[in-house]
């Protein structure tokens, strides 16, 4: 009975105050639909971005890394000498090394001929260094000079690759240098690169002709069966020159992420857009509810004149608050779920409605409306029935 007491009468008088006026009602739920739909997309592009960023190295087959120290993520590398890489051999837990390369480079697309920029990796294909099954099928003809995998995931602007490779067309040019196309593979775009390709080391060589096969740009190290990995680091890392860092796989995602969170202006953006959508539906949340009380407050006056406790009115605000947080929830994760869609349809990069995003937003969208009604709550002290009669 006390549960009831307390918020059952406040939130149906919240209820009732805020169907009486329906165009202010529906005026309060835009506001915290746009900040709702504002706040999904921006954390649906930003986990984009790192879900994108991070896509070539989920794929990698390694248990360590060696990256050079001012490479800031894997599109803008910084080449070390190979024999940094080669000195992990020593170990006895190593089984076996491998150097990736990888560049940004001009495709010439097969339909149009018109230039478009996407990532390169080359790497000796009996090494497996990507775990896509499409890859390793064909690692024994990317042996042969002049060839290429194109990623299908690719932005369409390349062309229809897919297709054109059914027809037969399979030349093409890369960095101006004639290439083969043996076929495709699954592995998708990233705000860095709208398309990837992989080739063998000679190959990528031979398309950059000004980089040195003992430059590499990313040193992979596989461990013996059972080799504890944190401790085999740590050992390598006291053999290896300063200017060289280790990763464990773990990190090197992280450290992709850390770079477009931190170091790139976009990360920022997104971040910068989810306040100011809270921002603003704040404000307007703040609008509705003081007006609400600024209209009323006489017959709060009445109320507390007749024996409410001025905390009822405190509750009823949050009340408030509560239901249209609800409101325009609902409505906003629907219209967020079809946007999702729309530009996955259209940037080629997942963009997922998972559980824990939903959560996130609701809990940020009722943080909102509930600051908004903790600002207007001083609102009340004016329906007092001292001053009011």
């Amino acid at each position: 009975m006390s549960i009831v007491n307390t918020w059952y009468f406040p939130t149906r008088l919240a209820w009732r105050q805020l169907i009486h006026d329906r165009l202010k009602l529906v005026a309060a739920i835009s506001g915290v639909l746009f900040a709702c739909v504002l706040v999904f997309m921006q954390l649906g592009f930003k986990d984009a971005l790192y879900a994108s960023a991070a896509s070539m190295p989920l794929k990698f087959d390694g248990d360590l890394f060696l990256i050079h120290q001012q490479s800031e993520a894997m599109w803008r590398p910084a080449q070390f000498e190979r024999s940094e890489l080669m000195r992990a051999l020593g170990h006895p837990a190593v089984a076996e090394v491998a150097p990736l390369y990888l560049s940004l480079a001009t495709f010439k697309a097969l339909d149009t001929q018109v230039k478009r920029t996407l990532m390169v990796y080359g790497y000796d294909p009996d090494t497996d260094l990507l775990n896509v099954d499409a890859i390793k099928t064909k690692k024994h003809e990317l042996r042969v000079k002049d060839t290429v995998l194109f990623d299908e995931y690719s932005r369409p602007e390349f062309g229809p690759v897919s297709n054109m490779l059914e027809a037969g067309q399979n030349r093409t040019e890369v960095n101006d240098y004639k290439v083969t196309i043996l076929g495709v593979f699954q592995l998708g775009i990233s705000f860095a690169a709208d398309g990837n390709i992989v080739t063998s080391d000679l190959n990528f060589l031979r398309i950059f002709p000004n980089r040195s096969a003992e430059e590499i740009d990313v040193g992979v190290i596989r461990l013996q069966p059972g080799a504890f990995i944190p401790e085999i680091k740590e050992e390598l890392r006291a053999h290896l020159n300063d200017f060289v860092k280790i990763y464990t796989y773990e990190e090197v995602l992280e450290h992709e992420r850390l770079y477009w969170e931190n170091a790139a202006p976009i990360g920022f953006i997104f971040n910068f857009g989810t306040i100011m959508g809270l921002i603003v539906g704040m404000v307007i949340v703040y609008q509705i509810l003081f007006t609400e009380i600024n209209n009323y407050r006489f017959e709060f006056a009445t109320l507390k004149a007749m024996g409410y406790p001025h905390s009822y009115f405190i509750r009823m605000v949050f009340a408030s608050a509560f239901i249209l947080a609800i409101l325009g929830f609902v409505p906003g994760l629907a219209l967020s779920s079809s946007l999702y869609n729309l530009a996955e349809s259209q940037i080629f990069i997942p963009m997922p409605m998972t559980l824990e995003k939903a959560v996130t937003v609701f809990v940020f969208i009722l943080f909102m409306c509930t600051t908004a009604g903790s600002l207007a709550i001083h609102r009340l002290d004016s329906a007092s029935p001292a001053d009011m009669f």
